[in-house]
């Protein structure tokens, strides 16, 4: 059986994707800050023997050292990069810079995926499809934003849309892809009851994104439809 890691595992699009990959037949290693009152991913636990649960502050760069040293030598298919959040509020656009939030947002949407990918890059070394998937979003587009708003995530993710592509030429000669994806607007904590798909049609279109992903596409910015998005 193949393994896939999930950041942000405990609700929404990561609680989605540990569904998704535990129906495919997946060992699923689901990573989120308080797995003891994450109530739904404890429910998936009980009914499946493949789903393990690991505590992870993305943000405590030594809790990521120690999860990397804890899976040393198992092999890792795919780590989907999936926590993040959105730190933006209509009372801190300029004039009200809210400086600590705008790092809290790179801290958690751009510096912990790249220490995640850095720290399990052996393990996916010794797995099969050796696949980096980052959750990021179209609000990180400079060419979609016609709109404004939203400096602190917008940002983040455009870094992170950047690095991750920078990340995928230098891990090419190793046969190690990278995946930038768009999940959609979606009914999550984060998307709100308004938005457009609810989270198990994102997770099944990016879920198919990366099955048919092939290293031709690797650093490509992929919406969950598997179209080709702007930078």
């Amino acid at each position: 059986m193949k393994t896939v890691l999930i950041t942000g595992a405990n609700r929404g699009l990561g609680l989605a994707f540990c569904q998704y990959y535990l129906a495919e037949n997946w060992h699923v290693v689901a990573c989120c800050r308080h797995p003891d009152s994450s109530t739904a991913l404890l429910a998936l636990a009980e009914a499946s023997p493949h789903l393990r649960i690991e505590a992870l502050e993305v943000t405590d760069f030594a809790q990521i050292d120690a999860l990397g040293a804890k899976l040393s030598g198992i092999p890792i298919d795919i780590l989907i990069n999936n926590a993040g959040i959105y730190p933006d509020t209509a009372s801190n656009a300029l004039g009200h810079v809210d400086y600590a939030a705008w790092q809290q947002a790179f801290l958690v949407n751009t510096l912990a995926p790249v220490k995640l990918t850095e720290t399990m890059l052996a393990s996916l070394h010794l797995g099969r499809d050796k696949l980096i998937v980052c959750i990021s979003s179209l609000m990180g587009s400079i060419t979609d934003n016609t709109s404004g708003g939203s400096s602190y995530y917008r940002s983040s993710k455009a870094a992170l849309n950047a690095v991750m592509k920078n990340l995928s030429l230098s891990l090419q000669k190793d046969a190690v892809g990278v995946l930038i994806l768009h999940p959609g607007w979606v009914k999550t904590d984060m998307g709100g009851a308004n938005a457009l798909i609810d989270a198990d049609v994102s997770v099944r279109g990016m879920g198919q994104v990366i099955k048919e992903f092939t290293l031709t596409q690797s650093g490509q910015f992929i919406n969950y439809d598997g179209k080709i998005l702007p930078w």
